[in-house]
Parts: structure tokens; sequence; C-alpha cells
């Protein structure tokens, strides 16, 4: 299992929150699910950290079963939509925006 991850390091600008979480909520995260091969989308929200000089504003996480299939997802119509769209939030986004990939190994508790 593999997992794109795009970090929003920084802040929201001034004015800005209610309409940065509600443009996440009814426009992009549909956008995210309809990403060929997506497994799982979560949204992540920082309500607190113990390094506050490196603010994460928002963790936006996707599930795929493969690297070939993160491949296709960025290659698809799916993500050029989600490019043009996510112009809007990042204009109300004070910071940089980056991604990462990780290889996740499944551990169960108890």
């Amino acid at each position: 299992m593999f997992i794109r991850c795009a970090f929003f390091k920084g802040k929201v600008k001034e004015g800005y929150q209610e309409e940065f979480d509600t443009y996440i909520d009814t426009v992009l995260v549909d956008t995210w699910r309809s990403f060929p091969g997506a497994r799982e989308v979560r949204v992540l929200r920082e309500v607190e950290s113990d390094n506050p000089d490196i603010p994460l504003e928002l963790v936006i996480s996707i599930k795929f079963e493969s690297r070939e299939a993160i491949e296709n997802a960025l290659n698809s119509p799916q993500r050029q939509n989600s490019r043009e769209k996510s112009k809007a939030l990042i204009d109300m986004f004070d910071g940089e925006v980056f991604h990462t990939v990780f290889r996740a190994n499944q551990v169960l508790s108890g």
C-alpha cells in the first residue's frame, strides 16, 4: 500500500478560514475521490503540534495499492481537474504545498 500526501505548510490567509474549509469539503474531496485507483481519501486538519514553528494547516492523504496506481492517477484527467480546482484553495493559503509518497505497512493494535 502507498499513500501520497499533500502537506500545506503555513496558514490560511486572514478572513478565509471558513471559505477554505468549505471549499475543501464541498468541491475538492469529491474530486480527490474520483482519482483512478484511489482507495481512501483523508483530510487532516492540524489541531495542535509539539512544533509550532512548522504549522501544517492541512494534510491530504490518498491511499493507493501501488506506485503505478499513483502514476496513473497523477496522469489522469481527474488530476488535471483537481489542479485547476485547487488554484482557488491555494489563493486562500499563505505558505507552501508539497507532496510526499509513503509506503504503508498495516499494523493493527490489540
